[in-house]
């Protein structure tokens, strides 16, 4: 099935406490940051993560947060409106609608703006979004995992990061690749 092909399978007692901490905290509403190497299956840990929690039935849905200019930044968590710029023909619902009821997992985060993080944070304490060019804030329940290959406590120390932002999160643990481990049907 789907499920058994992001299974993560591990006998170190690394991914052991990586995979207690995450039983521990799945049954919570936390927002929770994964940090670790490229390469380490951060998103294999979102997703057990999401598969063990109360919102397990709804929708788990993943950015790379690197992956997105910074300036679509803002209309690709929170959406946009019909006529809220040049080409935008028609509304259409960002990752935090699309997972709503569900996991919305931001990979590689450190690379959002100080104005994108700021959002987000608002977004985090309110529970509600504002899609680009939209006047009327819409609720979300959205559990956050966040992961990051970088050291955020670097991170903020350098002013590229909102300490505030991190400290919201609940660390699981520092993976590395020294226990990386394969998933199930690779």
């Amino acid at each position: 099935t789907e499920g058994d092909s992001k299974k993560i399978v591990g006998v170190s007692s690394a991914v052991s406490i990586a995979l207690q901490k995450i039983e521990r905290v799945a049954q919570t509403p936390a927002t929770v940051l994964l940090n670790g190497e490229s390469g380490v299956g951060k998103d294999l840990f979102a997703n057990a993560l999401h598969r063990k929690s109360l919102l397990a039935e709804g929708p788990f849905v993943a950015l790379n947060c690197a992956a997105i200019p910074d300036t679509l930044i803002e209309a690709e968590l929170f959406g946009v409106e019909k006529g809220a710029y040049t080409g935008a023909e028609r509304s259409r619902p960002g990752r935090f609608e699309r997972a709503n009821g569900g996991t919305l997992f931001l990979d590689e985060i450190p690379s959002l703006s100080l104005e994108a993080q700021g959002k987000l944070l608002r977004t985090l304490q309110d529970g509600e979004i504002e899609r680009v060019g939209g006047g009327q804030p819409i609720r979300v329940d959205v559990r956050i995992v966040a992961a990051s290959n970088k050291d955020l406590f670097e991170e903020v120390g350098h002013g590229r990061a909102f300490q505030l932002f991190f400290k919201r999160h609940q660390p699981i643990t520092k993976l590395s690749k020294a226990y990386y481990e394969v998933p199930v049907g690779e």
